[in-house]
C-alpha cells in the first residue's frame, strides 16, 4: 500500500479543515483528488508530504509514518505545488543537479538529471535558463525536480494550470506514463483532465469524503441514468416520447431535437427508432449522452 490515510482530521483553531478522512491508494494508481475551493484538498496533500502534521488520525506513505518517520516519507514523495517554485536564473541542467544534490551525491545527481531530462522531454530546452522557457516546459522542469529522487508517490497540484491545448496533451501523456509505475495523486479543477488521466476519483467536500470510486462506477452510482439526444425530420408530440418504457423526462432542445432521459442502463434507442417509423418520421441523428463527471461533481459538492 503506497498511501494509507486513517481517520485524519485537521483543525485550524476551531475550524475543521479535514474531518475523519480515510482512504488507501495502491501503487500504480492515478487518483484524482477533487473538491471545491476550501474543501481540504491542499491540506490533505500537505499532510501526506509532511509539510504540516495532522491533528488526529494517522498517515503512512510506503509504510512510514508522516509523524515519526517524516524523513523516510520525504524520500518516497515527490511534490509539485500549484505555483511551481523554480529559480528562473538557473539553467535547466544546473537546477536539476542542484535539487538532486539534496538527495544524493554529485555523481548520482548528474546521472539522474540526464535521465529526467530524457523522461520529461526537456532535451531540446536543456541548455536554456528556466526563465526563458515556455509555461509547458517549466511544468516539465517541475515534474523533473519532483521525480529526481525516484519517489514512489508523486503529488501534483494543478499541474496543467495555464497551459495551451498542445501543452496540455503533452503533460497529460507524461503524467499517464508516470502513473504506470508510480502512485500519482492529482488535484485539479479540470474535469476533462481527470477523465483523461485518472482511473480513480476521490471527492472531498467540507472536509469529508463524499465519493471514492473509479470514474465509470462513480457515474453509475451517483447518477444511475443516461440521456439520448435525438433529432427528427419533422415535429413529434413530446407526450409520445414520454410514453416510452423507462423514459423519466423529455426536454425540447430546439428545432426538432429532443433530450430524452432514461432510468438505469436501459437503452431505448431502438424503441425511439421504432416509434419514429410507426409515425412515418425520419430519425436524422441519435446520440447517447453519458453523465459527465462535472455534473456528478456539482451534484456532490453543492449541498
Amino acid at each position: 500500500m503506497s498511501v494509507e490515510v486513517e481517520k485524519v482530521s485537521k483543525l485550524y483553531g476551531s475550524q475543521r479543515a479535514l474531518d475523519k478522512v480515510s482512504f488507501n491508494i495502491n501503487a500504480g494508481q492515478v487518483v484524482g483528488l477533487l473538491g471545491p475551493n476550501g474543501a481540504g484538498k491542499s491540506t490533505m496533500m500537505k499532510i501526506i508530504s509532511c509539510y504540516i502534521p495532522e491533528s488526529e488520525g494517522s498517515v503512512k506513505v510506503c509504510g512510514y509514518s508522516t509523524v515519526t518517520q517524516s524523513l523516510d516519507v520525504r524520500r518516497n514523495v515527490g511534490y509539485l505545488p500549484e505555483h511551481n517554485p523554480l529559480y528562473p536564473d538557473m539553467y535547466v541542467r544546473e537546477y536539476l543537479r542542484f535539487v538532486g544534490g539534496i538527495y544524493m551525491n554529485a555523481g548520482e545527481a548528474a546521472k539522474r538529471t540526464e535521465e529526467m531530462i530524457e523522461i520529461t522531454g526537456l532535451t531540446p530546452e536543456s541548455k536554456k535558463k528556466i526563465g526563458a522557457l515556455s509555461k509547458g516546459y517549466r511544468q516539465r522542469v517541475g515534474l523533473a525536480q519532483a521525480m529526481i529522487h525516484n519517489p514512489a508517490v508523486l503529488i501534483l497540484d494543478e499541474p496543467t494550470s495555464g497551459l495551451d491545448p498542445n501543452q496540455l496533451a503533452e503533460i497529460r501523456n507524461l503524467i499517464r506514463n508516470i502513473g504506470k509505475e508510480k502512485t500519482v495523486i492529482l488535484s485539479t479543477h479540470i474535469m476533462q483532465e481527470v477523465e483523461a488521466i485518472c482511473n480513480r476519483v476521490i471527492i472531498i467536500n467540507k472536509g469529508k469524503i463524499v465519493a471514492d470510486d473509479d470514474t465509470g462506477m462513480l457515474r453509475h452510482k451517483v447518477k444511475p441514468s443516461h440521456e439520448i439526444l435525438v433529432e427528427f425530420d419533422k415535429q413529434i408530440d413530446s407526450a409520445v416520447l414520454k410514453a416510452l418504457p423507462h423514459v423519466t423526462s423529455v426536454k425540447h432542445s430546439g428545432g426538432n431535437k429532443w433530450m430524452v432521459s432514461c432510468s438505469g442502463d436501459d437503452d431505448i434507442r431502438k424503441d425511439i427508432f421504432n416509434l419514429a417509423v410507426s409515425k412515418n418520421i425520419t430519425v436524422l441523428s441519435m446520440q447517447k449522452e453519458e453523465s459527465r463527471l462535472e455534473d456528478i461533481f456539482q451534484q456532490l459538492t453543492q449541498s
